[in-house]
């Protein structure tokens, strides 16, 4: 008779005094969850300072940040389907939400956020939808044909390109980003929520939690969107041809310029951020450390000694004090960025990982410890879903999602026309 394998045992070391029947049960996926939900959030919000603040300087990575959240959207859901033992009872959180649980108002937060962004979406490109079912009109062939009723499926009727129309559009996807902006906020901030509101755990229980996970949401889904937009415009600018009359050189110093000029003001809003979430994270630590409750003891433990190096090397090191050195320092560059930008993503990784798996370390015994290992070559179903490569193929998903938005709703076609 083969023993019977606990979920969590596999992963899971203890040491000191710890409850036979206590593991480590939340793993990678649960810090993906938040993380990936944190991203959707992010992207919305960078999307939304154009169109409702209408900061015009950003403009260009409107468009691309709104289908790029749109492409992370699914990802929302991946990671709990991943952990779930029976995902096929995922879908009743969408099919039957309601607020008795944090958990399954997600369903109704999720579906609402879900009809805002592509309701905006398509408000922003209902003139290319048009355009597109009048251009491939007496094409032959199967491709035009087909690529013309799914146009002429997406304009859902709607074929007035005029201009009172064309304002009713942009004043309607204002109110749009308006309204999705809470709600984006609040598809993360209930995930703070949930950890927040959980009084058996020491470290989780905070009232700050749920405003730490929302700061730290935007940040990391607009350093996401930067680092995405950068690498996709360095890819096009490499791969396009020159112009006629330009040689090489002069197509490389205009399309840096624009990236740069792009770039450069996308980071003041991201510093701007950075400091309000590395400020609710340093009050949160020092609360804990004045109001100093029963559980201190076994928090300071953990804090300072066992997740001192995830903690204040890693997290406020590397992925906050680093990089908002990078972004403050004089003459900014476009590689100086990049490198900023993913301290910024490992930060936030980070800060939710020590959040979850810092916050199972120590047994409710108060006299004893786990340690989480990450399998990172899967010998069953379950090291697949809760290890390394089940965290990658998490992360992956929205770029090939993205990849394949853009083919019927190009969100780089307008810069794409300026560069030419």
């Amino acid at each position: 008779m083969e023993p019977m394998i606990i979920h969590g045992m596999e992963w899971t070391t203890k040491e000191l005094f710890v409850y036979p029947n206590e593991f480590i049960y939340w793993s990678i996926q649960i810090v993906m969850y938040p993380y990936m939900t944190g991203l959707v959030a992010g992207a919305f919000v960078l999307s939304s300072l154009y169109h409702v603040f209408d900061q015009k300087d950003l403009k260009d990575m409107a468009r691309f940040s709104l289908v790029f959240s749109l492409a992370l959207l699914p990802t929302a859901l991946m990671p709990l389907l991943f952990h779930l033992q029976q995902p096929l009872r995922g879908i009743n959180v969408i099919l039957t939400p309601h607020f008795t649980s944090a958990i399954a108002a997600f369903g109704i937060v999720f579906s609402t956020y879900g009809a805002i962004v592509l309701s905006e979406i398509w408000f922003v490109y209902r003139e290319y939808f048009v355009a597109q079912t009048v251009a491939l009109r007496g094409r032959q062939g199967a491709g035009p044909a087909t690529k013309r009723l799914l146009y002429h499926l997406l304009t859902l009727g709607a074929y007035d390109t005029s201009a009172t129309a064309l304002a009713k559009d942009k004043k309607t996807v204002r109110i749009l980003a308006g309204a999705g902006i809470p709600v984006a906020c609040f598809l993360h901030g209930y995930a703070g929520f949930i950890f927040g509101s959980v009084k058996a755990n020491a470290l989780w229980m905070s009232p700050l939690m749920p405003v730490i996970f929302i700061m730290s949401a935007v940040v990391s889904g607009i350093a996401l969107c930067m680092l995405t937009y950068i690498a996709i415009m360095e890819w096009k600018r490499f791969r396009s041809p020159p112009a006629k009359g330009l040689g090489d050189d002069s197509v490389q110093v205009v399309g840096q310029v624009a990236l740069e000029d792009v770039i450069g003001k996308a980071s003041r809003y991201l510093i701007g951020f950075l400091v309000a979430a590395i400020s609710l994270e340093l009050l949160d630590l020092v609360f804990r450390g004045y109001t100093a409750m029963k559980s201190w003891d076994i928090l300071r433990s953990v804090l300072y000694h066992k997740d001192f190096v995830n903690i204040f090397v890693l997290q406020y090191g590397v992925g906050n004090l680093l990089p908002f050195a990078l972004l403050t320092l004089p003459r900014l560059t476009i590689r100086r960025i990049v490198f900023a930008l993913i301290f910024i993503l490992y930060g936030v990784f980070m800060m939710r990982w020590n959040v979850v798996i810092g916050g199972q370390a120590f047994s409710l015994s108060f006299a004893g410890f786990m340690h989480y290992h990450l399998p990172l070559l899967p010998h069953n179903l379950d090291t697949f879903k809760e290890g390394l490569l089940g965290a990658l193929t998490v992360a992956g998903t929205p770029f090939v999602l993205f990849w394949l938005i853009n083919k019927i709703v190009p969100s780089l076609k307008l810069v794409e026309e300026q560069t030419k």
